[in-house]
């Protein structure tokens, strides 16, 4: 273990309050700047949730939190730099949804699942099923009668293969018995492009970026792929609701650490994750991300991330995707 000033500090305050000397690392916890790792970019929900969230730890763990941007691979490139990190407390994964897909869409990994273990759920981001306000159908409904006539069935924009905005339209294209195809584009406004210009049918996406236009009247909103009603747009009909239970689908942040990292330092992660989470000006600043709060303990995100995976695997085996 690196000796450092806080260490011996409070080394030195336990001694003198008689109590035993000997001080475990993790006991001390965080004692010098924290890494915390983001699968994506700057500027997106995942970077900016993560900037907030650390602010807040820093604040209230008083030592100092950094977000490192490590994008690409469809997040392994993330995944693998934590995986293989000292199991110390000191270097984070903020996990996302493609972490649960990676291995069924590309094959063997750099990194094992074992080689990671979860601390906590943080946040999730609803998709939304959007349709440019032109098109010529106006409901669900009306959009699935609407591929069934067409030979080639309905086009879809996402963010990329094997990404959830495409895993949900591929769910909707099965349960729905019409054809579909996939369309990927490089980030939203590309694909928004192409929705309003008519070359695509649909899109799943989060609700931040497509509010502009849904509030011009551009855009219109045709359901939400939860299990209830979204607090972001409650107006939108949830997908089960209009006979499409199956199709859930939802991004999702949390943290994880290398499987080493103490049991201690996992817990008091998991613990401050939870008190950041429940403060109302916290909340209130992940909602304008398009972000719902989602806590639980580390056995519970494990579970969840299980749970995402045999459930993804399945169709993406079923459907023959591959990740690019």
């Amino acid at each position: 273990m690196t000796v450092t000033r806080r260490t011996l500090l409070g080394t030195l305050a336990l001694a003198l309050s008689g109590l035993p000397v000997s001080v475990r690392a993790e006991d001390l916890w965080p004692s010098h700047m924290v890494r915390l790792i983001s699968p994506y970019g700057p500027g997106g929900s995942n970077d900016i949730s993560l900037r907030l969230l650390a602010e807040e730890f820093g604040r209230s763990l008083h030592q100092q939190f950094i977000v490192e941007n490590k994008p690409g691979a469809g997040t392994r490139i993330a995944n693998d730099l934590v995986a293989h990190a000292p199991g110390d407390g000191y270097t984070i994964l903020y996990v996302a949804a493609p972490y649960a897909t990676a291995e069924a869409l590309f094959g063997k990994l750099t990194y094992d699942r074992k080689d990671l273990r979860p601390v906590a759920m943080a946040v999730i981001a609803p998709l939304f099923l959007i349709i440019s306000a032109d098109a010529p159908f106006k409901t669900l409904p009306d959009l699935i009668a609407y591929g069934k006539s067409k030979p080639d069935g309905l086009t879809f924009a996402s963010p990329g293969a094997g990404s959830q905005p495409h895993l949900a339209g591929e769910l909707l294209f099965r349960d729905a018995g019409v054809k579909g195809l996939n369309i990927p584009f490089r980030g939203d406004a590309a694909s928004y492009t192409e929705l309003l210009a008519g070359r695509v049918d649909a899109t799943l996406t989060a609700l931040p970026t497509a509010l502009p236009y849904i509030q011009s009247g551009k855009f219109a909103v045709l359901g939400v792929a939860s299990s209830e009603r979204s607090p972001l747009y409650p107006q939108a009909p949830t997908l089960r609701e209009q006979g499409f239970p199956n199709v859930i689908a939802a991004g999702w942040f949390g943290f994880m650490a290398p499987a080493a990292t103490p049991q201690p330092i996992v817990d008091k992660l998991q613990t401050e994750v939870s008190r950041v989470l429940a403060d109302p000006a916290v909340k209130d600043k992940l909602t304008a991300q398009g972000l719902e709060v989602r806590t639980g303990t580390a056995a519970e995100f494990g579970q969840f991330i299980d749970s995402e995976t045999q459930r993804w695997t399945g169709l993406i085996r079923e459907a023959g995707l591959k990740g690019e």
